[in-house]
């Protein structure tokens, strides 16, 4: 559609419902005044209990999606962890990750890991990714894009594996948008939010259900810590 096809469109729209420099300007006031207030819409009681509780939920939900969750008591633990799922699943000891501080500094050199950093190019098997929060009530993962963690990672490996501390798994999705909001200021949200459920599936043919149709096969979840207590330090030697 040429520039001036567009414009012609565009403008009988506006003259179909009515629209004038002063409606334009009324209506762009009242959305800035939403955006503002950013209100919070209905919230589900599924996810409103005590921490323990909503975990136990999130793993469930997740679990349910087709997810595998393991636990963990802090960092100090997730290369085992790591290494433990790929041999398995009988895969290859490599990971690709991005540049997070959380991950790169991570020690894999009690493994046999070999660990590469920055996007997918769409050739690795398997990726690791840090989530930004989890909502217990659907059991779905929440990631921001970015250098630190590529959302090429999210859905170009087959196999998935995520790092969640315990103490960012939230009741509802009302919660974490809100944790974001806070953490990256208002109207500053990264370019891209990823909610993920459970690995990639798909029923289009014959509603046979196919997983890694469009994104990764295995999603993995290792969640550090307790509920509500953040991620637990490694124990000095």
């Amino acid at each position: 559609m040429s520039a001036s096809t567009r414009d012609a469109v565009l403008k009988r729209i506006r003259r179909a419902v009515g629209a004038t420099p002063a409606h334009d300007r009324a209506r762009r006031e009242a959305v800035a005044e939403r955006l503002s207030r950013t209100p919070a819409g209905i919230v589900p009681e599924r996810g409103q209990v005590p921490p323990a509780e909503r975990l136990a939920l999130f793993v469930d939900k997740a679990t349910v999606a087709a997810a595998t969750v393991t636990r963990v008591e802090n960092d100090a633990a997730i290369p085992d962890a790591i290494a433990t799922y790929l041999r398995e699943h009988n895969l290859p000891a490599a990971i690709k990750t991005g540049h997070d501080p959380r991950l790169t500094a991570l020690d894999f050199s009690a493994t046999a890991l070999r660990v590469s950093r920055g996007p997918s190019d769409g050739d690795d098997l398997t990726s690791l990714s840090r989530a930004d929060g989890g909502i217990a009530e659907t059991g779905t993962l929440v990631l921001t894009s970015g250098r630190d963690n590529p959302t090429s990672l999210n859905f170009l490996p087959e196999y998935h594996i995520v790092i969640l501390d315990a103490a960012d798994v939230a009741g509802d999705m009302e919660a974490v948008i809100a944790k974001l909001r806070q953490r990256h200021g208002q109207g500053e949200l990264p370019r891209s939010v990823n909610f993920i459920t459970g690995p990639s599936r798909s029923a289009d043919i014959e509603q046979t259900m196919l997983l890694g149709a469009h994104g990764p096969r295995s999603l993995h979840i290792i969640v550090i810590g307790e509920p509500g207590l953040g991620a637990a330090k490694p124990k000095p030697h």
